[in-house]
This record gives structure tokens, C-alpha cells and sequence, in this order.
């Protein structure tokens, strides 16, 4: 049981002796909350929070600077300060190298392939930079506080996988805290938003845009009746998004438009660095001036680049169309239309520019609510969700979900979706399987993630082996595949064979996460290659249906062969061998198959085996009895 204490910081309600904070870990900057009794307030600094720049430097002695410090001198020392690690957080680097032009440091190879930096001679990661961005904040909350901080809530952008949220849990653990719950960015805004404002049930769309990551998320807020739980419910119907979009982005195609337009610019990572610097300066000053000129320290000295809105919002578009597109996903997904939306509420600090409010106020048809601060709407929510795990605020609900579908491999390369996409977390589903081979000792288990009906489509997310089955004909074990995601949005599957009890497990932790790319063809090509994949993923069921079948009928025949009728098994075979031979086919080439055929083949075959069955059991209870 915790005890509240006085606190002897800056605050001056008493707060618990084991507190549990809220962190907003940002691509551009950081901030660390707590929710009194009297409200949640960003810890640190002024009235308004201490807002932490997610820029590390890494001093050659080992030690680092964090913050506002790094950021300041980050072109004196570019090769020695990291800064927008956070989209480099459980990925490949591979997928990341565009990421790297321009940046402070030099990307390379980490641990299984992952995003990292090299740092006077040192691989750094991106979770080590997170971690010294953790401990800077961790440091402000218990100077605010006045007692040891050990537990937070961490927000992500709803469309991190399994690998992202789980680099994040191991940030936080190198810098001494226990993440209790990760939380999606957009809904803990929509818990920062609906404090206070569900006096009647409300359709909300959170429009999340970021240093590094778009989401958005439509949800309902339904306030309490006064019975059953008492709590208001917040309740996500859909997410979409986009983990490789955001203010960053636009910051390359500003300093990009000035390569192409300045002439003398030298193109090379020392400029591209310095004209970073300047975009970002120009792009928050264009959120309230028409026009800008600014310093970049390039290749060859200071050089004065100019920038309009006008110009802004230009390069701003192609960006800006990107979430739109998300935002018609999200609201297909919740079965929703613009006119059932209340209120749209603005998060992460490139919503400040006029081309995005524009945008949004045009989709929407209605003005964007922007009251509460979008830089520091997330770390509140994230502390009001705090409060709610310690169990200091119980007239609050989170109903988060999965955005995108989870299932395995089944023989052939199709997937079983055992957990659909928008479900809600946590959540759990269980499917029964069996083997494809007789005296099959092992079953491999591969978990995938999308919405294609192919597993060469789907993101692999891992596998592990299902080991000691007694040797059985095939069709025999029954296999049960259970999945877990909990409320972190974390998955576990387990396996378990029923008839041996034979067990496995795994906490699905691929080795990095899904590009821009990725998430933009997962979703694009379900919708426009459903008809086709369904085709597939029938025929291939039908094949794998059909090779047991033929197993099993002629199994039966070669018993009972000397007690049936010629013309009959001559008809059998005949129908046996055309199914065969459709099952050659689909292995081969499932497209050249029809899939309507293929149906009407094996249902015949069906139909013809049910005398060599009906043979075939008389008999084994014949000798039964005897």
C-alpha cells in the first residue's frame, strides 16, 4: 500500500511514495507528467513543464549531455550528437538508411541487423539514446516530486509493432524504470482531452502528427450513467497511421527545396545537417509569420536561405495528402462517416502548421479543436492512464485496440487470422490445428501480421517450434494456438498439443518494425487484392482438405478393395485421380486452378467415398466383435 507523503520539490500536493509518472517519449521533444489530485500538470520547468529536446549528446569520456544543452551545440558537434532516434527505435537498418543523409551521426549495423549509431568508435542504439532521455526526464520528475521514480507509462504511436514498443519497454529498463503500461499516443490525448468534457456521449477524431509519426484514431467517449462501473468509457473504434511520417519529414523536403534552388550550396552531410537545423527553425517560425530568413552554418560558411508560407505549405502537401489518406482508412474501419465526428482534436506540434489545420478543416468540414496544448496533450493523458493503473482515478475506462491483423501460417501459405485488426486490448483468441504428414513429431509456428490472405505477403513477426508429438497419422493432434496481446499491445503465443500435452511459447519480438512502406501496402493491397487472395487461400484450404482426404480414402480401399464392386472402385479412382491431379496443380501454381472446380471435384469425391467408408468401418466392427 502506498502512503502519501509531503513532497519536499517544487509541487505542493502530496504525492504517493511510489508515484507512477506519464512520459511522452518524442521523435522532436519529451515531456514527464503527473496527475494530482487536483488535475495532471507537465513536472518541470515553468507553469507550463519542462519540455526536454530528444537530442543526446555522447561525450567522448562516456558521460552525455541531454536536452536543450545537446540540441544547442549539435552542429558544432554533429558527429557526436543523435538526435530523432525515435524512428530509428526497433527497425532495420536497412529500412532506415534514408533516415540516415543528413544526419548528425553515421548509421550502421546493430544487434540482428537493428538501426544503430557509431559514436567515437562505439555502436550505440537507438534504446541506449531513448534511455538517456528517460533518465533526464525520470531526474526532472523527482526534483518536481520530491521522492524516487521508478514506475511510468510510455506513450507510442499507435501503429508501433511488437518490436517498437518493445525497444521502448527495454529504454526505459536501461534507464531504471519499469514501463507499467505502454499507451498509444492519440488515445492518451483523448484521455487528456475528454477530463472534464464528457457531459454527453461524443465521437472524437485524435489527429496525431508528429517529429516522426502520424496517427489517427477515431473513438467514442461515453459518460457514466452512474451504474456498473461508474467510470466515463473511452473506447477506440479504429486506428490508422503512418510510422515514418511526420514533421522531420517535412524539415528534409524544406532543406532539399533549398539544394535545388540555392546555387553554391555544396551537397554533402555537413550542409544537409545545418539546412536540417534551419528548416526546422523556419518551419515553427512560419507558424506565425508570413515569411523567414535564416542562418545555416553549411560547407563553406553561413549562408542566408529564405522561406515563405506560401512555399511551406507547398512542400507541406504531398505530406499532408499521406495522413488524409490514413484518416479515410480510420474512419472506413470504425464504420463512421465525417458527419457522425464531433470534434477533431489536434495532437504533436506540426498541427501548428497552417497547411495540416487547413487540411484537416476541410476533411472534417468543422474546425479543429485546439484548447489543449498539442506538445503537451499526450504526456497528460499519459499521466491521467498513470492514475489510473495506481488506482488514482477510477471514473476513467481505456478501451485500446490492435491495429493490424495477427495470425499463423497454415500449410500451403495461407494465414488464419486468429485476432482481426480494431479488436479491442487486450485481447485473446484460440484456434485449433492439426498436422499435414503422418508420424509428425514437431509443428512449426509461424506468426504473421497484415491483412493479405497469403503468408508471402504478411509481415513475419517470428516462429518457434512445437516439439515432441507422439508420432500420429495426420489430421490426428490437435494442436491449440492461443494468442495473447495485452494491454501494451504486446503478443505472446503459446501452442499446445492436447493428447501429449506437449507445450511451447513465445513473446513475439521481431527483430525490427514495419516501414511506411510496409504499412501503406499492408493495408492498400488487402483492399485491392481481396477477391484474388480469398480465391487463393481457398484453393490452397482445398488442397491441403483434398491430400488428406485421398490419404485416408485410399487407405480405407486397399482394406476393404476384394468387398466392393469393380465398376465402383473403377469410378472411385477415376474421381480420386482427377482431385490428384488438381491438388498437383495448386501445389504447382494455385492461380492456374479453378477454384469452383477444384470445389465441385473434391465434393464429388466426397460423395463417391462415403461406400468404401461405410465398407471399411462394417468391417472393423466386424472384427471387433469376433
Amino acid at each position: 500500500m502506498q502512503t502519501a507523503v509531503p513532497n519536499s520539490g517544487r509541487s505542493s500536493e502530496p504525492v504517493p511514495s511510489d508515484p507512477i509518472v506519464g512520459i511522452d517519449l518524442g521523435t522532436t521533444n519529451s515531456l514527464v507528467a503527473f496527475c494530482f489530485a487536483s488535475g495532471p500538470r507537465v513536472l518541470g520547468g515553468g507553469a507550463g513543464g519542462a519540455m526536454v529536446p530528444s537530442v543526446v549528446r555522447f561525450l567522448a569520456d562516456g558521460s552525455t549531455v541531454v536536452g536543450a544543452a545537446a540540441r544547442a551545440t549539435r552542429l558544432a558537434h554533429a558527429d557526436e550528437t543523435v538526435a530523432s532516434a525515435k524512428r530509428l527505435m526497433g527497425r532495420s537498418a536497412r529500412e532506415t538508411a534514408s533516415f540516415a543523409r543528413g544526419g548528425s551521426t553515421p548509421l550502421v549495423e546493430g544487434p540482428r541487423g537493428m538501426a544503430a549509431l557509431a559514436v567515437h568508435g562505439r555502436v550505440v542504439t537507438p534504446q541506449e539514446v531513448a534511455a538517456e532521455v528517460l533518465r533526464e526526464l525520470r531526474r526532472i520528475a523527482e526534483a518536481d516530486l520530491g521522492v524516487p521514480v521508478r514506475r511510468a507509462v510510455i506513450t507510442v504511436p499507435a501503429y508501433f509493432d511488437d518490436a517498437q514498443r518493445q525497444a521502448t519497454r527495454d529504454a526505459a529498463r536501461l534507464a531504471d524504470l519499469e514501463a507499467v503500461r505502454i499507451v498509444n499516443e492519440p488515445t492518451a490525448a483523448s484521455l487528456a482531452y475528454g477530463i472534464g468534457q464528457a457531459a454527453r456521449a461524443e465521437r472524437i477524431a485524435v489527429y496525431d502528427l508528429g517529429g516522426g509519426t502520424f496517427d489517427v484514431t477515431i473513438l467514442d467517449i461515453v459518460p457514466s450513467d452512474g451504474g456498473g462501473t461508474g467510470a466515463d468509457c473511452f473506447q477506440v473504434l479504429s486506428t490508422a497511421g503512418d510510422t515514418a511520417l511526420g514533421g522531420d519529414d517535412l524539415d528534409r523536403a524544406i532543406a532539399a527545396h533549398w539544394l535545388a534552388g540555392e546555387s553554391g550550396l555544396v551537397d554533402d552531410d555537413a550542409t544537409r545537417a545545418a539546412l536540417l537545423a534551419a528548416a526546422e527553425e523556419a518551419k515553427i517560425a512560419l507558424s506565425e509569420r508570413a515569411s523567414i530568413e535564416v542562418e545555416a552554418m553549411c560547407t563553406g560558411g553561413a549562408r542566408r536561405v529564405a522561406l515563405d508560407r506560401a512555399e511551406l505549405d507547398r512542400l507541406a502537401e504531398p505530406l499532408v495528402a499521406r495522413t488524409m489518406a490514413a484518416c479515410r482508412r480510420a474512419l472506413a474501419d470504425a464504420q463512421t462517416t465525417v458527419d457522425e465526428i464531433d470534434r477533431v482534436v489536434l495532437v504533436g506540434g506540426s498541427t501548428r502548421l497552417s497547411a495540416v489545420r487547413a487540411a484537416v478543416r476541410a476533411f472534417f468540414g468543422r474546425e479543429p479543436y485546439v484548447a489543449l496544448d498539442p506538445d503537451r496533450v499526450v504526456a497528460l493523458g499519459a499521466s491521467v492512464q498513470a492514475a489510473i493503473v495506481a488506482g488514482g482515478r477510477r471514473d476513467l475506462l481505456l478501451l485500446d485496440v490492435i491495429p493490424l491483423s495477427l495470425g499463423i501460417e497454415t500449410v500451403g501459405g495461407a494465414i488464419a487470422k486468429l485476432i482481426m485488426r480494431n479488436s479491442p486490448i487486450p485481447a485473446r483468441a484460440v484456434e485449433h490445428f492439426s498436422t499435414s504428414k503422418d508420424g509428425q513429431t514437431s509443428v512449426r509456428i509461424h506468426v504473421l501480421q497484415g491483412e493479405r490472405e497469403l503468408a508471402e505477403h504478411c509481415r513475419s513477426l517470428g516462429t518457434f517450434d512445437l516439439r515432441g508429438l507422439p508420432p500420429m497419422p495426420a489430421g490426428i493432434p490437435q494442436v491449440e494456438v492461443s494468442f495473447l496481446v495485452d494491454q501494451n499491445g504486446v503478443l505472446s503465443v503459446s501452442a499446445r498439443e492436447k493428447r501429449s500435452g506437449c507445450e511451447a511459447a513465445i513473446q513475439v519480438v521481431p527483430s525490427y518494425g514495419l516501414t511506411a512502406e510496409e504499412v501503406d501496402r499492408i493495408e492498400k493491397e488487402s483492399i485491392e487484392n481481396a477477391r484474388a487472395d480469398m480465391t487463393l487461400h481457398r484453393i490452397i484450404d482445398l488442397r491441403v482438405h483434398s491430400e488428406l482426404d485421398l490419404k485416408w480414402i485410399g487407405e480405407a480401399l486397399a482394406r476393404v478393395r476384394g468387398q466392393l464392386d469393380p465398376a465402383y472402385i473403377v469410378a472411385l479412382e477415376g474421381a480420386m485421380s482427377e482431385v490428384r491431379g488438381l491438388c498437383e496443380r495448386a501445389a504447382s501454381d494455385p492461380r492456374s486452378v479453378d477454384a469452383d472446380l477444384f470445389h465441385r471435384a473434391k465434393q464429388s469425391l466426397d460423395e463417391r467415398s462415403m461406400r468404401v467408408h461405410e465398407t471399411a468401418i462394417a468391417q472393423s466392427l466386424r472384427g471387433a466383435g469376433t
